[in-house]
């Protein structure tokens, strides 16, 4: 069994604090993420192992295993329970080589001779999924490479940030026959320069121009799913809030349901203006 050393992996030492992993994960998986290298197997399988690097030694408890029993920290327990019921030694990484130890452990759970074949589930994988906010305007499918296989996911309508749904059996295999862990994916959905999203409701600024807010009239306005013309009020005062009904994000389970887009008016005040605008705009002043 191959060792495989998750702090060269992430290149960092063994004294790094949580954040220097957490810094290091980003970086590295932004480097080898495999929608910036499709055809890449060599990256595919590089953000494989930053992956699972990372669920490891970013987790404390995960993180003291593996510290103490290598790649093999997955079967910690165990190890100690047949070492107890064996009567041997006390054993850490430390006593061997990365792959002496493996080899230590495969010997152990089934891959000596005399000794019983033991079955153990494969470990939970985790992975971020960016999206645009445009992106959970629909559901929709998209395929993912894990683990070196094409999973096709579906990527629910109104979904946010932080959600995570999970694959059965598509985490790390097993152990001597055992089932495959899970892979919990997390949705990460990026801020729109345009838009606010407040759960399922959008916030927006529009910009007015004088005439339009003191007499009326129309303007056309930006949503996520194209535009739409809003008949504005004679007298529409700076910082007006209108509603646009429907024209938020689908409500995450309730379909054919969405949030609104609220739209706050901004006055523009004109400028350079002409003799003659500053003529009418001074008599204007004057009238009361």
């Amino acid at each position: 069994m191959e060792f495989i050393d998750y702090y060269k992996i992430l290149e960092i030492n063994k004294n790094a604090n949580p954040d220097d992993v957490k810094k290091a994960y980003r970086k590295l998986a932004r480097k080898f993420h495999p929608d910036l290298n499709p055809n890449d197997k060599e990256a595919h399988k590089k953000f494989q192992q930053i992956n699972e690097a990372n669920e490891v030694l970013s987790d404390p408890e995960k993180r003291k295993k593996y510290d103490q029993y290598g790649k093999d920290w997955q079967h910690a327990e165990q190890f100690e329970k047949q070492r107890q019921d064996s009567g041997q030694e006390s054993y850490t990484s430390e006593d061997f080589s990365g792959s002496d130890f493996s080899s230590f452990f495969e010997s152990m759970f089934g891959g000596g001779a005399g000794h019983r074949q033991a079955k153990f589930r494969g470990r939970d994988l985790d992975a971020e999924l960016q999206l645009q906010l445009t992106d959970v305007l629909k559901t929709h499918k998209k395929t993912l490479t894990i683990n070196g296989k094409g999973i096709r996911i579906t990527i629910p309508a109104g979904v946010e940030s932080g959600q995570v749904i999970k694959l059965r059996g598509y985490g790390a295999p097993g152990v001597n026959g055992g089932p495959s862990g899970d892979l919990y994916i997390t949705f990460l959905v990026e801020d729109h320069p345009k838009f606010k999203r407040v759960r399922h409701d959008l916030f927006a600024t529009v910009t007015l121009d004088l005439y339009t807010a003191l007499l009326g009239g129309d303007t056309t306005i930006e949503t996520l799913d194209g535009k739409v013309k809003m008949k504005v009020n004679p007298e529409t005062q700076q910082g007006t809030k209108v509603r646009v009904k429907g024209k938020g994000l689908p409500i995450y389970k309730h379909e054919g349901q969405s949030g609104d887009l609220y739209v706050t008016y901004e006055v523009r005040l004109p400028t350079e203006l002409t003799d003659e605008k500053r003529a009418l705009f001074t008599k204007l002043s004057q009238l009361k």
